[in-house]
């Protein structure tokens, strides 16, 4: 099916306008726990939303992928993030200094990071669903990227579940189906899930707004809600959940306004915010929810007068040229509109006569909310596989062949204590290769099998095309707090050498 410039338009304005209205309304009662009356904003606006980070993260991600398109990878959203986006707080902070210590995504967004099932990448989806209209698939893989430079887990599977449903919603309505599209690309067994199947059977069993609130909060229990409260006026009809364990509660929340508020924008986003927890990302994520559904011009004069057209940002450093952020949902939307028939690639976009502008081509809604497949099973891993596999694996692309390093637990280490690691390598070529590893080692280091090993790497055509060898090196003379390994990989015959460094922390995890 095709979706008419028009209407794409309207869906883009729609999504911005919503997340800015959501944003707006939740953003007073962010981290309160407890059940609110507010049927709308609750402070003067003088025609401008109030700043949120929901939304001034995803322009930053604008721009890398004006510059990068389909490029785009959790390395260079973490460059980019180190650049350009100031907060310190919760994951982002832990995977900034991550970063800044030479840790790289995904290992990131997990080592020491006791926000990392938290709420900071669900509310940044949706700029990959717009770029991707009617293809979650294509807005999921994105999405994944996105998430795991400051989130595992929980955090992750937030984002990918609201870009797929985000991303759908272009192209299909029906609410129920949209959730379970979500559903289809994130683990059945995790919280996020668990979250929505609370949310779900509380409104199926005729239970008010206010009791589903408690159900889900009991049935994945979170700590969001208490950040900004004495303990003492803490509601004890919840409990308190593990600090940072806040992605599954809330993504609950934000169903609940769905379901509750019956199709109708106001009251949903109002339900939503009205059970606390991370109002403001509740709401402004159901508020984008609906505005795609919709479109702009369904969204209700009430709530958007108030607020008006521009943009107002809170976490952006922008003082660095580097960065052109747009001032307005307008400029926003054609911005995307001028990105995404780049960004899906010729064989999702059909470019019509300039009499008609273009249309977006996307799937017939019969083939579009399977589970993801591979696309070159010799080459690539499907979704399914790569949002399961662990947060210790990083993936490195040299061109004729590509690397995973799995270091298999967080990179610590300790005087004398043997560390393995191992090393996967696809062959990217119809060919044999021989591959050479060359490590280079702190001084007094030791690694088996050896500094210097070779491995023959069949193709793909007749055989597996793939190798995996496992050194384990022994620390020995620690002196320093951290230290830089570098594996050289060389193909026989090739001028390519890939060079993967590996930073490994002298001391233990603190989470």
């Amino acid at each position: 099916m095709k979706l008419s410039l028009q209407s794409y338009r309207s869906k883009l304005m729609g999504c911005w306008i919503g997340k800015n209205i959501g944003g707006t309304l939740g953003a007073p009662f962010e981290c309160k726990r407890g059940v609110f009356d507010y049927d709308f904003y609750t402070q003067p606006l003088n025609g401008e939303p109030l700043p949120n980070d929901d939304l001034d993260l995803q322009l930053v991600w604008l721009n890398v992928a004006e510059k990068y398109g389909r490029n785009v990878t959790a390395q260079l959203l973490g460059e980019y993030w180190l650049s350009y986006i100031v907060p310190n707080w919760g994951e982002y902070g832990a995977g900034k200094n991550n970063m800044r210590q030479g840790i790289v995504p995904p290992l990131s967004g997990y080592v020491n990071n006791v926000f990392r099932d938290s709420n900071g990448a669900f509310i940044r989806s949706e700029i990959w669903a717009c770029l991707a209209p009617g293809n979650p698939d294509v807005a999921v893989k994105y999405a994944y990227e996105d998430a795991i430079v400051d989130h595992s887990h929980e955090g992750v599977y937030a984002e990918v579940f609201f870009a797929a449903i985000e991303s759908a919603a272009f192209v299909e309505s029906n609410r129920d189906t949209l959730i379970d599209i979500g559903l289809s690309y994130i683990p059945q067994d995790s919280g996020v899930a668990k979250g929505v199947a609370s949310a779900r059977d509380a409104y199926a069993r005729g239970l008010s707004w206010q009791e589903a609130r408690i159900q889900v909060l009991n049935d994945v229990p979170g700590s969001f809600g208490i950040l900004a409260m004495r303990p003492e006026d803490l509601p004890t009809d919840v409990p308190v959940g593990k600090m940072g364990y806040d992605a599954p509660s809330n993504v609950g929340i934000t169903i609940i306004g769905w379901l509750y508020g019956e199709g109708d924008f106001g009251n949903s986003i109002c339900i939503a915010n009205n059970c606390g927890e991370d109002t403001d990302c509740t709401a402004a994520t159901l508020g984008s929810i609906l505005g795609i559904i919709g479109g702009a011009e369904q969204i209700p004069s009430k709530w958007t007068d108030p607020i008006g057209d521009s943009i107002k940002t809170v976490c952006l450093n922008l003082g660095d040229q580097g960065l052109i952020i747009p001032k307005t949902v307008t400029e926003l939307t054609e911005r995307i509109i001028r990105l995404t028939p780049s960004f899906l690639g010729s064989q999702l976009v059909d470019v019509v006569t300039p009499t008609d502008g273009y249309t977006i081509e996307v799937k017939e809604t019969t083939q579009l909310f399977s589970q993801p497949k591979q696309i070159n099973a010799w080459m690539q891993q499907s979704f399914a596989d790569k949002l399961s596999q662990s947060p210790f694996q990083v993936a490195y692309d040299f061109v004729i062949f590509s690397a995973v390093v799995d270091y298999q637990e967080a990179p610590f280490i300790q005087e004398g204590t043997p560390k393995s690691v191992k090393i996967r390598i696809d062959n990217g070529l119809f060919m044999q290769q021989w591959l050479q590893f060359k490590w280079h080692l702190p001084t007094g280091w030791t690694i088996t099998p050896g500094p210097q090993v070779a491995s023959s790497l069949e193709q793909y055509h007749c055989n597996i095309g793939r190798t995996e060898l496992e050194f384990t090196f022994t620390p020995n003379g620690l002196q320093d707090a951290r230290y830089d390994l570098v594996v050289e990989i060389t193909s026989q015959g090739r001028p390519t050498k890939g060079l993967i460094p590996l930073v490994f922390i002298n001391g233990v995890p603190s989470v």
